[in-house]
């Protein structure tokens, strides 16, 4: 009753914008509640909400939800949610082995602290631990934070950052910052938990920024709406596209702590600072529409390395891409110097290639003495320039057909070069045709490891322009051919 009257007193929390979860025989929310309240940890009703839909079991005893994702704007109390779980895990559902990780150890170590804290401020939970006490139950060295409970029940803290997955096979396992785990740690954390007899993974985090390796958790959440997964819960809170920022409406309605936790004169400063894209995705929790172009480089940071005029000195080397099907073809520049690596589309072409790879050879073929490297990639076109230019008298040494791994290395040193600012390009509207292309163009990852490549995310987008771009950095910066040798008058 005191709950139900404060609610209604300071406002009504906001309920999710996506809702998600496996059907269930029964459900033990409750019982968690009651546990986390005994201990001194009262839960909101957004937290309970997210309780119920992950702790739905089947009829064989085993959870209808294996995977559990949340995606809420940061301060809400997920730290809470996450010390609400564990304590239920280790104390109630016979979970002997719970893992929480966070992308940073900062962050693994901030949940230590607020579980700590909740273990000092409760004498009946701090006798549950092995001993009886702080002292003889917790291990708070860096990196090896623990704590032990009496019955066997452990639980670890760690960091993803710089680990692969390896480590991670456990009962329960929280994965806090989850718009940051890449898809070999994921790879690896599914099979060291596939051994387990009725495992549960948390992925808690906000919508991924241009900056972050967001795919997998882009992917869950796409399944969880398009309802294609038997085995996932998954719960979300945002404000719509159309809302307007600027009221508090639209930021209770992303923030289910509006009227417990958060302060609101920090989120108005943030509205303040932030651009509108930066706050609607940090604040407001709000994904790009289904539907809609994704785009790996921002518009901001694209702009940020764009020039009026090209290098006048410089070392040439070129990138050619066909597409998949032979049917488009983009060439691009790049000259290495002093400062940043310059890049430029030099052309485009699309419909049958046939008799266009022999012109494109003729081109090639007039600038090759004074380049560094021909970079070529696509099985539909790449080998048929190489023979053409091979009849035209180009040394092997100053082409090649870029392997799997050098298209990867090539899209990855693209990204970090914008984002580190040691790439410039043209801005000028002969170069639309690459602008728009890279307004298109997501990671799409291609091999266990992680590895990726460009891939155009609308139905009439074309990556091949990016590409070009990419091949032309990888060979401008690989190219061990005449490196200093001044090119005259660069015109790309």
């Amino acid at each position: 009753m005191t709950r139900s009257l404060s609610v209604a007193l300071i406002g009504q929390q906001a309920p999710p914008s996506v809702l998600f979860a496996p059907s269930a025989k029964a459900n033990s929310w409750e019982d968690a509640s009651d546990l986390s309240a005994a201990m001194g940890l009262t839960l909101d009703e957004w937290q309970e909400t997210v309780l119920r839909a992950a702790l739905g079991g089947r009829k064989d005893g085993k959870w209808a939800a294996h995977q559990v994702g949340l995606s809420a704007p940061r301060q809400n109390g997920k730290s809470q949610l996450i010390v609400a779980r564990a304590l239920a895990g280790a104390l109630m559902f016979g979970e002997r082995k719970i893992i929480i990780s966070a992308h940073q150890q900062g962050t693994a170590r901030e949940t230590f602290n607020k579980f700590i804290d909740q273990i000092e401020a409760n004498p009946s939970l701090e006798s549950r631990l092995r001993g009886g006490s702080v002292k003889t139950g917790v291990i708070n060295a860096l990196n090896r934070e623990t704590i032990r409970f009496a019955n066997g029940a452990v639980v670890e803290f760690k960091a993803r950052q710089g680990n692969t997955g390896r480590g991670f096979s456990c009962d329960l396992l929280f994965l806090d910052e989850a718009q940051t785990l890449s898809t070999r740690a994921w790879a690896t954390i599914n099979s060291t938990m596939s051994a387990k007899p009725n495992p549960q993974v948390w992925l808690m985090g906000t919508p991924p920024t241009p900056d972050d390796d967001g795919e997998v958790f882009t992917r869950i959440r796409k399944s969880a709406i398009e309802k294609a997964a038997t085995s996932l819960a998954w719960c979300e809170w945002a404000a719509s596209p159309d809302d307007d920022p600027a009221l508090d409406d639209t930021r209770a309605k992303a923030n289910p702590a509006w009227y417990t936790r958060i302060n609101h004169e920090v989120v108005q400063g943030e509205f303040e600072t932030y651009t509108p894209g930066q706050f609607a995705l940090e604040r407001l929790g709000i994904w790009p529409s289904t539907g809609t172009a994704s785009r790996l480089i921002s518009a901001e940071a694209w702009d940020d390395t764009g020039v009026d005029e090209p290098p006048r000195d410089g070392v040439k080397s070129f990138g050619v891409a066909f597409s998949a099907d032979g049917e488009r073809v983009a060439v691009a520049g790049a000259v290495k110097r002093d400062g940043p690596t310059h890049v430029e589309l030099v052309g485009m072409h699309s419909g049958d290639m046939d008799g266009g790879i022999g012109s494109l050879a003729d081109w090639l073929a007039e600038r090759w003495r004074e380049s560094g490297l021909i970079a070529m990639s696509g099985r539909a076109g790449s080998s048929s320039l190489y023979e053409e230019l091979r009849a035209r008298g180009v040394s092997p040494k100053a082409m090649r057909i870029a392997a799997t791994p050098d298209y990867f290395a090539s899209c990855s040193m693209t990204l970090d070069a914008v984002r580190q600012r040691t790439l410039t390009h043209l801005s000028s509207e002969g170069q639309a045709a690459l602008d728009d292309s890279i307004a298109v163009c997501d990671r799409a990852v291609r091999s266990r490891d992680g590895a990726w490549g460009w891939v155009a995310t609308t139905e009439d987008g074309d990556e091949t322009p990016t590409e070009a771009i990419s091949l032309a950095l990888w060979a401008a910066r690989t190219t061990k051919r005449n490196p200093n040798r001044p090119a005259r008058g660069v015109v790309l």
